[in-house]
């Protein structure tokens, strides 16, 4: 069982062997979970992250193991919008 980076959350071995550590590790601030899919707070991550996926090259865009993409699943973003 591999361990996440400090600081992350959880870690992705894809079928290379290579470790990839994403998402932002601990609690929300009442002690529930921190992802929250289909809430306000999902929105504006999936607002955000899609942001910073267009910046990439069309090459990263469609790779499913880079971190912010892992964290778009772990969020169910479709576009701009958390679905439930």
């Amino acid at each position: 069982m591999a361990t996440p980076r400090k600081g992350k959350a959880r870690v992705k071995i894809t079928s290379t062997g290579k470790k990839v550590s994403y998402g932002q590790a601990g609690k929300a601030k009442g002690g529930g979970p921190r992802v929250r899919p289909g809430t306000s707070k999902g929105d504006s991550y999936c607002a955000r992250s899609l942001g910073i996926k267009k910046r990439l090259s069309k090459k990263q865009q469609n790779n499913p193991n880079t971190p912010n993409n892992l964290s778009r699943k772990r969020w169910k973003c479709v576009g701009a919008k958390s679905k439930k």
